[in-house]
């Protein structure tokens, strides 16, 4: 279960990094369009959803918003159960951080639509996800190293 655990806050890191990655692949790619002439009207943002605007990088928007929505709650939900079996130090605490901090990523991405001020929380909170994701990778690899010292002979 320690490594069920392990892999699944290592999950947990990669897919915040890619959040990022896709992100910044969209943003760019996004402006890039504008540069070559085109218009990010209103029209644009409401026919999304049926036809969007066919910019490389574009996929990225689809992307950080799945995996963010979907991927990464799922995970971080199935890290939070395991933790309960895997006797990792500290492990249940870390994976409720973790998932308290999926939860005010995935509100504060979409209340950034509305005020996009909360967008700077969201880029934080990333950070605070993916140091308590990694906090738990090294708690169990420190749990693992502990059970497989010997004991000194006294």
């Amino acid at each position: 279960m320690r490594q069920t655990y392990k892999v699944l806050a290592g999950l947990i890191a990669i897919l915040v990094v890619i959040q990022a990655m896709t992100m910044v692949f969209a943003t760019a790619g996004f402006i890039h369009w504008i540069d070559d002439g085109n218009t990010a009207d209103p029209s644009v943002f409401k026919a999304w959803e049926d036809t969007p605007p066919d910019f490389v990088g574009s996929l990225g928007f689809l992307v950080h918003g799945m995996s963010g929505t979907l991927l990464i709650p799922i995970v971080a939900l199935l890290l939070l159960i395991v933790s309960f079996f895997a006797k990792v130090p500290r492990g249940v605490v870390i994976a409720l951080v973790v998932v308290l901090s999926t939860a005010l990523q995935i509100f504060m991405g979409i209340a950034a639509h509305s005020n996009p001020a909360l967008g700077l929380v969201h880029g934080l909170n990333a950070f605070i996800l993916f140091g308590a994701a990694v906090a738990a990778v090294q708690a169990a690899k420190g749990a693992s190293v502990a059970e497989s010292t010997p004991a000194p002979a006294a």
